[in-house]
């Protein structure tokens, strides 16, 4: 477990542009802050159950900040029911997050992190609905809502 985290970091690290990242903690102060599924998705890139976040119901007006940092990432007024188990977005605020190519299942997908504190969000398919055609599924856990 301890290698498989090293070398996660390791490459998440390589994936991002060089000094991107402007939180930085220790594996230790993540754990500490984090519930093990937390870390899981956040520092591992893993994914939570569908249908388990309390914030895939969420209707309130207000923002969905990141769990890491802080950082307002999306807008009630672009988030949507997909009816995937995952709260779901159409785009995310400007200069909120970073894509990199994710090549884990054998084809390419956009997974989407924090740009502040790189931590695992989710991925952006091309099935959303209009204005953008886009979907930014997101893990629950990766996420804190602050209502309006």
């Amino acid at each position: 477990m301890i290698r498989r985290t090293f070398l996660t970091s390791i490459l998440a690290a390589a994936a991002l542009p060089a000094g991107a990242v402007e939180v930085t903690r220790t594996e230790a102060e993540w754990r500490a802050m984090l519930t093990d599924l937390e870390f899981k998705v956040m520092r591992e890139e893993g994914t939570e159950r569908a249908f388990t976040s309390p914030l895939n119901d969420e209707t309130r007006k207000g923002t969905f900040h990141c769990k890491g940092c802080d950082l307002p990432l999306y807008s009630s007024e672009t988030k949507f029911k997909s009816g995937t188990g995952w709260p779901s977005f159409t785009e995310a605020l400007p200069n909120a997050i970073e894509t990199k190519p994710d090549r884990i299942f054998l084809v390419v997908r956009t997974e989407c992190h924090c740009r502040r504190c790189a931590s695992h969000l989710g991925h952006i398919f091309d099935d959303g609905p209009p204005p953008t055609g886009k979907r930014h599924c997101i893990n629950g856990v990766s996420l804190t809502f602050q209502p309006a």
